[in-house]
């Protein structure tokens, strides 16, 4: 096991009068090695937070969280992470190389090491060409980029990336992914957080799901999201009276006699299916639609807004 939290808290007091807020509750989690564990949120729900406690960077209130058996904050935990800040900040008047070897030397990386490693890094998140670039220069998705260069560069077996797709077009944010993928590949242990939830289902192997300062589910996709299926789509083409066969189905498009239509049920759309090839037409596709980690998302908060009325009835 690479991380293990039992009962992480944080609690700040803000405002002239002291007020106190739970940012963190009781957070209770554990990652296994070599898996990409998504933490994810909406934004205001204590991922960051938790992250910083983690790192060190603030203490907890109460509670205690261990890396690699040590306990956070230590030397000896630190020394085998990698971490990306959710706005990382750099000497814009560096260069991509020049700022990697400043990382290395602050990682005590040994000087005959410094530039092999810095070459092997740029390449892995595609800067090479751009290496010799002042950083004020690098667009959001190569600053990213770079973030997660400087923290691989003292080759650590834990890496931890907060909200790494933030403020990033589709193209980086593909990018971001292939590389957890990649460090994945390398054997690394990635653990990070984020809100925009499609990420998470292409490349996480768990997920911890974090809301209003408490971890509200924790487990792999197919333990969290129903199996059931929401809709049927059926795309078709449908040439004259085959076209009828479809009846009952909402449409989705049409072109010419090709066309799509959804269906509530996997009996109704089979039906319909039965119908069409009985009429002459022919079955292009048959798209069963599960739920998705934001159809689970937008479910829990239902749920819990429900419960929160229903006590709120029985209060008054």
């Amino acid at each position: 096991m690479i991380l293990r939290t039992e009962g992480l808290t944080k609690t700040f007091e803000v405002g002239l009068r002291r007020r106190r807020v739970d940012a963190v509750q009781d957070l209770t989690l554990s990652v296994d090695e070599g898996e990409i564990f998504g933490f994810v949120g909406p934004n205001g729900a204590g991922k960051t937070t938790t992250i910083k406690m983690l790192m060190g960077l603030i203490r907890p209130t109460r509670g205690a969280a261990y890396i690699f058996d040590a306990p956070i904050p230590s030397q000896a935990s630190k020394k085998r992470i990698g971490y990306l800040p959710e706005q990382p900040s750099y000497y814009d008047f560096l260069t991509g190389r020049e700022a990697l070897d400043l990382f290395a030397k602050l990682s005590e990386v040994p000087r005959p090491e410094r530039k092999r490693r810095a070459e092997e890094l740029l390449e892995l998140v595609g800067l090479t060409d751009a290496a010799d670039r002042q950083l004020r220069k690098y667009s959001k998705g190569m600053q990213q980029r770079l973030g997660i260069a400087q923290a691989l560069v003292a080759d650590p077996a834990f890496v931890v990336l907060d909200e790494p797709m933030s403020g990033l077009d589709p193209i980086g944010r593909k990018e971001i992914r292939d590389l957890i993928l990649e460090l994945k590949r390398r054997g690394k242990t990635v653990f990070f957080s984020t809100h925009i939830l499609p990420d998470v289902e292409t490349i996480c192997d768990r997920v911890g799901v974090i809301r209003h300062g408490r971890l509200r589910e924790v487990g792999r996709l197919a333990e969290l999201l129903s199996s059931k299926v929401r809709s049927v789509e059926v795309s078709a083409v449908a040439p004259g009276a085959a076209r009828q066969a479809l009846g009952g189905g909402r449409p989705i498009s049409e072109d010419g006699e090709r066309v799509t239509v959804a269906y509530e049920d996997e009996a109704a759309a089979s039906a319909a299916v039965s119908a069409l090839l009985a009429a002459g037409g022919r079955l292009v596709a048959f798209t069963p639609e599960r739920e998705t980690l934001e159809d689970f998302f937008m479910r829990r908060l239902e749920e819990e807004s429900a419960t929160g009325d229903a006590a709120a009835r029985r209060a008054s």
